[in-house]
């Protein structure tokens, strides 16, 4: 069983994989996975904790965190909960009704119930700003409680509907990222990869966050290695990049004959910045590799010499073959003359 957290803070989830902080100061020995009831916003509310211990405390140094834990949820507020969610579908069917009606250019995409139903927040999408103060006016007026509409973008409409993406995992932004990061081209041309936009496009139809991931670390080693087609001295002669593999941090070039070779990063060295023009790219080979590539260069030579006397011992059976049939030839139109002869000498009785 996981250490209890009596003290500090935690980090709880409500529904749509929305997440926020609160203050743990009534000492509530609270675990992981624990369904809690929070102070919130004019209201209450009921969540899971999904993170709890020291570790938060250095997140209270950087933001102020005023939101109380009251208390471990029971089974009633777990009974509420549940009936809330049956009211959010009926909530969202209302509102799409009122949508539709006056004309609004919105796209619902979830309802919320606050656990004490104090308030109810509908988010929603849309390509412009929406004028729906009327429309706050028609659900005020049905439910009686306080009304909040939350535009929200496409990326945040994932994150709340779910769903998987080309890698075939769950989003990222519904199991594990907390905040959205720019993400643009110019990461995904720095890492080689299609700017096809059905290639590197998540499910909201903006670029995938992971195209940020890597991209320090491929920005990091590529300085290190010469760009495909940079001229490359080396201890067989001049050679040209003809592929760069990052996470191998190796290189393929060829010489001028057409030979390939690779090389690692501990083998390349430069003079001068890796961005200039003026910069010399150079292998150096210590001697056991050298001898190392010697003796596969012995090995490929000795492995000809077998190819060669293969194909010598191969011309020598078609040789002596040849010669059977030659000699069987020559028996078989040596019996045939004499056959003939004889024909030839009874013809003449």
């Amino acid at each position: 069983m996981e250490e209890q957290n009596k003290s500090g803070f935690v980090q709880v989830e409500f529904k749509g994989e929305r997440t926020d902080y609160f203050v743990n100061s009534k000492q509530i020995p609270i675990e992981e996975g624990n369904y809690v009831v929070v102070q919130v916003e004019r209201g209450r509310d009921m969540g899971k904790v999904i993170r709890a211990g020291e570790i938060l405390d250095k997140i209270s140094k950087i933001r102020t965190i005023t939101q109380e834990v009251l208390r471990k949820a029971s089974e009633d507020d777990v009974v509420k909960y549940e009936n809330n969610k049956q009211k959010e579908k009926e909530a969202r069917r209302k509102c799409e009704e009122k949508v539709a009606e006056r004309g609004l250019k919105m796209k619902l995409v979830d309802v919320e119930y606050q656990l004490d139903s104090s308030k109810i927040t509908f988010f929603f999408t849309a390509d412009e700003r929406v004028d729906f103060r009327e429309l706050v006016k028609d659900l005020a007026g049905v439910y009686k409680t306080r009304i909040e509409l939350r535009q929200i973008g496409v990326r945040d409409e994932a994150k709340r509907l779910g769903g998987y993406g080309s890698c075939g995992r769950r989003f990222c932004c519904t199991t594990w990222l907390q905040e959205f990061e720019p993400v643009t081209l110019k990461m995904a041309r720095d890492q080689s990869l299609s700017v096809s936009p059905t290639k590197i496009s998540g499910a909201c139809g903006r670029l995938m966050c992971c195209l940020a991931y890597e991209r320090d670390y491929y920005m990091k080693v590529a300085k290190r290695l010469p760009k495909v087609g940079a001229r490359v001295e080396t201890p067989y002669g001049d050679a040209k990049v003809t592929d760069v593999d990052i996470f191998a941090q190796a290189v393929v070039m060829k010489d001028e004959s057409g030979n390939e070779m690779r090389f690692t990063l501990d083998q390349i060295t430069r003079d001068g910045p890796a961005k200039k023009a003026s910069t010399v790219w150079k292998v150096v080979i210590t001697k056991d590799e050298d001898d190392d590539d010697h003796d596969m260069h012995d090995e490929h030579d000795e492995h000809d010499m077998h190819d060669e006397h293969d194909m010598h011992d191969e011309h020598d059976v078609h040789d002596e073959h040849d010669e059977h049939d030659e000699h069987d030839k020559h028996d078989e139109h040596d019996k045939h003359d004499e056959h003939d002869d004889d024909h030839e000498n009874y013809d003449g009785q």
